[in-house]
């Protein structure tokens, strides 16, 4: 049987890199939700378009299409990859996220691509909102300090050169932000899994997850 498997958790734990392999391991489908919601940002960005104002965004977000084409995130069909993982839109994701108009777009989008099942999806609120009913949820922390320093790698290795820092700083704020804000803040389903991540190599959380997959894939 195939299942949909929902993996929370804050920035820096390495939820996408291990869902992403997660699925390949399983031949499951991959979906990074936060891709979209980083997609959303930078179409704001670059369309200078108001945050606040609920009608302009619901107006936007008409002229707004995401989709995948199996390993890149498309943004009206182009991709964008590279764009969506800048500072820029690493200051302003958590604020777009928190609009209601943008999460009740992508919730639903997101639902849609798991009717089949079959599928691996991280973000914040996959198993508390967009899939309460996954067959396994997993929730991911890590210590900030190796959180923060995951993130300054991944940005150096796309040519961004940040401190640690400025790169701690935006962590703490979007936790914040994603944890209070009203609809679908980030937290542990109450049937999650939890993993600290801080101490564990990439292998080592893919392992552990695809452990936990296959027991209740082969349970009956």
């Amino acid at each position: 049987m195939k299942i949909v498997i929902a993996i929370d958790g804050y920035s820096g734990t390495g939820k996408s890199s291990t869902a992403k392999q997660v699925a390949k391991r399983l031949g499951y489908t991959y979906i990074d939700s936060g891709a979209m919601y980083r997609a959303v940002t930078y179409f704001f960005l670059v369309s200078n378009v108001d945050f606040k104002n609920e009608r302009i965004v619901e107006e936007n977000l008409k002229s707004c299409t995401i989709t995948f084409d199996g390993v890149s995130v498309l943004l009206n069909g182009e991709n964008v990859d590279h764009e969506i993982r800048t500072m820029e839109v690493n200051q302003h994701v958590s604020e777009v996220s928190a609009l209601p108009k943008v999460r009740s777009k992508l919730v639903e989008q997101q639902r849609k691509m798991g009717e089949e099942k079959g599928v691996v999806m991280d973000g914040r609120d996959i198993g508390t909102i967009v899939f309460p009913d996954a067959e396994l949820k997993v929730f991911m922390t890590a210590d900030m300090d190796i959180r923060a320093e995951r993130r300054r790698m991944e940005l150096s290795k796309k040519g961004i050169d940040e401190s640690a820092e400025v790169i701690k700083a935006n962590l703490k704020q979007r936790d914040s932000i994603d944890s209070t804000r009203a609809d679908s803040p980030l937290k542990k389903a109450v049937d999650a899994k939890e993993i600290d991540t801080s101490h564990l190599t990439l292998d080592q959380q893919i392992d552990k997850i695809v452990i936990m997959a296959e027991s209740i894939i082969y349970a009956s």
